[in-house]
């Protein structure tokens, strides 16, 4: 009856299982129904993962696969997948037995009639913490969610790089067609600087006219001169992204013709880009391992109960006898009840509740951020795209004004500053078409990487 008693007195945390500790309710990131700016393409969605190989420049494609290869922040993120499915997996060990085998051997002598002997013997010993209130069901639910949080880093490092890589790249483009212009404007300036030293040599202009012309033709040379100095700055940049060598670089980038980005289209809905977003589902994923580590916690606060057990066989060698034997045991079963401990186990559970607190602020301000990157995206791709037909329709215009007053000149009806005025406007709305078209560039690649770069999440 005593028997009957201490089982029952050991196993009645057994029936209280079912009353495993609940992790804190999923929490929700409130977003606004529809988008408060202009969408691209009436809203279409497309599959962004392959937006880079479908702008028609090869060469692109090429530098973002080579940086994403070559980048230090892609491989962290990728041996953090492999830290976290380990850590998932001894997480799940701890819910099943472990078993170990042991073998050993040693001899004796005793002083006395009996002889001395070799005894060998090799056995097998198993445990099980059974899990009663789920903490270590919490524990691996827990690794899980970082494993999948890890996955979507992973992602989110690899668009990062892609964006970057793309923005330099269409940096430099847009370096190239300044420089181009500040040569044409350099070769202008020196025909013209031509023209005038004729012409006062000639009797015909002052010489401080002359100074004046030379004066702009070096201003012009300095200009292209500092042009091509950050394209070089530009193209040694790609370099040390992609890790391709800069001669190979420089002739691709001379073979290929650069195209201009479109604009990627997006999900009709804000909580649609939520589900396309590598680091939101990454902060969501962290909330519910912070959950589950609460419970984790308040597990700990619980009795715990231990079973063990072995079997094994001995052989002893003496006097040129030999005597087996084989032995096995079952338990104990091991019953531990927190009684007294300074309040630590309440404080791990008040430290996890607040690490779960963190994490909820956390998600929440991710998905409000994600939200406005995309709409900062969408309006300032929406006014690059209005001001770009403004811009050109003002290049036209200085564009003929110039020619005009280069006409005036050449013809002696116009002075060298009509001329060198007209110049300075022509040259700021040629930079400006430029660098409307880099900020539409920057715009598209901010709303792909704002969308989550075609990034899906998968079921666990």
């Amino acid at each position: 009856m005593k028997i009957v008693h201490v089982l029952s007195a050991a196993l009645l945390p057994l029936a209280l299982g079912g009353c495993a500790l609940a992790p804190p309710a999923k929490t929700d990131a409130p977003v606004a129904p529809q988008w408060q700016a202009p969408l691209p393409h009436n809203g279409s969605l497309t599959d962004l993962s392959a937006w880079w190989r479908e702008q028609g420049d090869p060469l692109l494609a090429q530098l973002v696969e080579a940086a994403q290869t070559a980048s230090p922040n892609v491989a962290t993120a990728r041996s953090r997948i492999v830290q976290s499915r380990a850590d998932r997996v001894a997480a799940g060990a701890a819910l099943a037995p472990t078993l170990d085998a042991s073998m050993s051997v040693s001899r004796a002598n005793q002083q006395g009639a009996q002889p001395g002997g070799t005894t060998s013997q090799g056995g097998l010993q198993s445990a099980w913490e059974i899990d009663l209130f789920g903490g270590l069901r919490a524990t691996r639910n827990a690794a899980e969610e970082r494993l999948a949080g890890a996955n979507a880093s992973w992602h989110d490092a690899r668009v990062a790089v892609a964006a970057e890589v793309a923005n330099q790249y269409y940096s430099l483009r847009s370096c190239e067609q300044l420089l181009a212009v500040a040569r044409l404007d350099a070769a202008s300036r020196e025909d013209t600087a031509r023209l005038t030293g004729l012409s006062a040599d000639a009797g015909f202009q002052a010489p401080a006219t002359a100074a004046l012309a030379r004066a702009s033709a070096a201003e012009g040379k300095s200009r292209a001169t500092l042009q091509r100095a950050l394209c070089d700055i530009d193209i040694k940049t790609l370099v040390a992204l992609t890790a391709i060598e800069e001669p190979e670089l420089r002739a691709r980038l001379l073979a290929s013709t650069p195209v201009a980005p479109p604009a990627p289209a997006i999900a009709a809905l804000p909580a649609q880009v939520l589900a396309q977003r590598p680091d939101v589902f990454t902060a969501e994923r962290e909330v519910a391992a912070a959950s589950f580590e609460v419970g984790s916690a308040q597990a700990q606060r619980y009795p715990r109960l231990a079973l063990q057990g072995s079997i094994g066989r001995a052989n002893l060698r003496s006097g040129g006898d030999n005597t087996q034997f084989d032995t096995w045991s079952i338990g104990p079963l091991a019953l531990t009840l927190p009684i007294f401990d300074g309040g630590r186990r309440s404080a791990n559970v008040d430290a996890a509740r607040a690490r779960y607190d963190a994490a909820v602020v956390s998600y929440r301000a991710s998905a409000r951020r994600a939200v406005s990157e995309v709409e900062q995206a969408l309006v300032n791709l929406n006014s690059a795209a209005e001001r770009g037909v403004d811009a050109q329709v003002s290049l036209d215009g200085y564009r003929a004004a110039f020619r005009a007053a280069e006409d005036r000149y050449k013809n002696g009806l116009g002075s060298l500053l009509e001329l060198e005025d007209a110049r300075r406007t022509r040259l700021a709305a040629e930079n400006a078409v430029v660098t409307l078209q880099r900020e539409r560039s920057a715009a598209s690649v901010a709303l792909y990487r704002a969308a989550g770069g075609g990034w899906t999440a998968t079921p666990n």
